[in-house]
């Protein structure tokens, strides 16, 4: 995983980003340099930390989560990305360009330009139609009437606002007002889009499909996205990555798996405790990546048993010469071979077996092996064979889940 993102290139990049708020910011910095608590340097100074040594970079095209309960700082830190809230201190880059040294004309072209904003009252304006407001932007960048509306056209069209162009803001619902905001800042055409709680004053059923709707758009435009929340489903459902902070301090980066599988804090831990980990686990983390193979057209049926014994598995995955998977050999089969006295595997190859790629989960995996007596086989995308998920794996990740899945997971197993 390291080696792909660093192959990725870096969008935005922060360095020990602080924010203090209040009057002695210079004396709550030099006390918090020395390590001293939050609370205390609000004691000792009347200031308050925001954001305390935040660094972490962003890929180009990545969909990132920050997230966090209210208080955490996480909005303070967004607003930093484009200085709506100008840091006490640290660094931020876009395209290895430090915005935190630019002049307020300058910022404002990163603004009109690098970066647009999505805020979670929508920031409509009430007497504009749809199309005016969504042409906004463009409009304060001076770009000519007819220019504007046809670019702020096609992103309606994009977010599904065809033909409400000529409506106003108060004719619409939530969902469709903030998809007139989503509009407008895609009109822009930005590298960066930045989204504060963007969905949180949506209804369940509204904000769900908003997040759909998100994520096919993403998936057509490939922007780079920083998206806030507190909802830590909705970070799992839509982020790449996930940011958890916690009074100021980012807690852990990293996907949903990385978060769930190994969290960095017992904050961090307890945040998590209550997901269903069955829709996020997935084969790659569960896989032994190096089990024993039966090797086709070089391991017999002695060498099959040999493996056999090793491993103490009573079934084996076959792999041809390129390593590409061929399907399970069972014990009760190889004996029966042995005693023929055969010298290959290949009648008793079972193909008819599960297989998976690694991004398979758990609740995708569980039917299979409910269905076949074999372990699950991981592939990848020209079947060559990378690893194995077997049934007591997928049992001992069970006991992470709630009681109803455990012994249903049990039942399977016994019926095996």
């Amino acid at each position: 995983m390291e080696k792909i993102e660093n192959s990725r290139k870096v969008k935005l990049k922060v360095e020990d980003l602080t924010i203090i708020f209040g009057k002695h910011k210079e004396k709550a910095l030099e006390l918090l340099n020395k390590g001293v608590s939050k609370k205390e340097i609000l004691e000792k100074t009347g200031c308050t930390v925001g954001i305390n040594k935040a660094s972490f970079e962003i890929y180009e095209g990545e969909f990132f989560v920050i997230m966090g309960l209210s208080g955490s700082g996480k909005s303070t830190l967004l607003r930093c990305l484009n200085r709506l809230n100008e840091p006490t201190s640290g660094k931020v880059y876009i395209n290895n360009d430090n915005i935190t040294e630019k002049n307020n004309k300058e910022l404002l072209q990163v603004r009109r330009t690098e970066m647009s904003m999505v805020f979670q009252k929508f920031g409509l304006l009430p007497h504009h139609t749809v199309l005016s407001n969504a042409a906004f932007g463009l409009e304060i960048r001076g770009e000519d009437k007819v220019s504007r509306e046809e670019k702020a056209q096609k992103t309606l069209d994009i977010v599904g606002l065809s033909g409400f162009e000529h409506q106003f803001p108060s004719q619409l619902s939530g969902g469709m007002q903030q998809r007139v905001g989503l509009a407008r800042a895609l009109a822009n055409d930005p590298e960066v889009l930045l989204m504060d709680e963007a969905f949180s004053a949506l209804d369940p059923l509204i904000k769900s499909e908003m997040q759909d709707q998100m994520l096919e758009l993403q998936d057509t435009l490939q922007k780079t996205i920083v998206f806030i929340t507190h909802d830590l489903d909705e970070a799992i459902k839509i982020g790449d990555r996930i940011a958890i902070m916690k009074d100021g301090v980012i807690e852990q980066i990293g996907t949903a798996e990385d978060i769930l599988t190994n969290p960095a804090s017992d904050y961090v831990k307890a945040f998590v405790e209550k997901v269903d980990r069955k829709t996020i686990i997935t084969a790659k983390s569960l896989m032994f990546d190096k089990p024993f193979v039966v090797r086709f057209r070089k391991d017999g049926p002695e060498g099959a048993l040999r493996k056999m014994r090793a491993s103490a598995l009573e079934n084996l995955p076959v792999v041809d010469l390129h390593h590409k998977f061929m399907g399970f050999v069972t014990l009760n089969d190889i004996v029966q071979i042995a005693k023929k006295k055969a010298t290959t595997v290949e009648s008793i190859i079972n193909s008819n077996v599960p297989s998976v790629y690694p991004d398979a989960t758990v609740e995708e995996m569980l039917p299979l092996i409910s269905e076949s007596k074999s372990s699950i086989a991981v592939v990848d995308q020209n079947n060559k064979f990378l690893g194995l998920v077997t049934q007591l794996s997928l049992i001992i990740e069970a006991t992470k889940f709630n009681e109803e899945e455990i012994i249903e997971l049990k039942e399977i197993a016994n019926n095996q």
